[in-house]
């Protein structure tokens, strides 16, 4: 019979502390970026000297953590053109979008990846090093529509 309590503990104990893990990484860690911080001003970098330059946006959603840099997603409109960003802006080769937290509806990582190979949408440098290693990406599609995420960049390997 004590074996049976025994065994019901560490059942008990594995699923509640299965539990915490599983909140603290799908909400505990997120915290939403206000429209107003330094963090929700898009820029993406210049063609022409390799400075980013902030660009006019609207609706911005956003999420990101404190506990690592590869947590950052936004959602937001923008009043520029694909022709004219690609024109500007430097197009970022082999960008992969990372998956968010399935709360945070208004970015779908799958569905902007494959929009990305497709050529649905275009991806652009927003920030190289906007933390050791890691990239800031811009994907805007034709209508306005615009996703950001943080990716490892080449750096982050050495």
């Amino acid at each position: 019979m004590n074996g049976k309590w025994v065994g019901a503990g560490i059942v008990i104990s594995a699923l509640v502390f299965g539990g915490v893990v599983y909140y603290t990484q799908m909400y505990g860690y997120y915290q939403p970026v206000p429209a107003s911080a330094d963090s929700a001003e898009i820029r993406l970098t210049s063609m022409m000297d390799g400075t980013p330059e902030v660009i006019e946006t609207s609706n911005f959603e956003g999420i990101d953590a404190d506990s690592s840099p590869l947590r950052f997603r936004g959602c937001f409109t923008t009043p520029l053109s694909l022709a004219t960003a690609t024109e500007t802006y430097t197009v970022y080769e082999g960008a992969t979008p990372l998956n968010g937290p399935g709360w945070f509806e208004c970015y779908n990582a799958a569905q902007l990846g494959e929009d990305l190979q497709t050529g649905a949408a275009v991806a652009f440098l927003s920030e190289h090093q906007i933390s050791p290693g890691v990239d800031r990406v811009v994907a805007i599609y034709p209508d306005g529509r615009a996703f950001a995420w943080h990716q490892l960049n080449d750096t982050s390997e050495k």
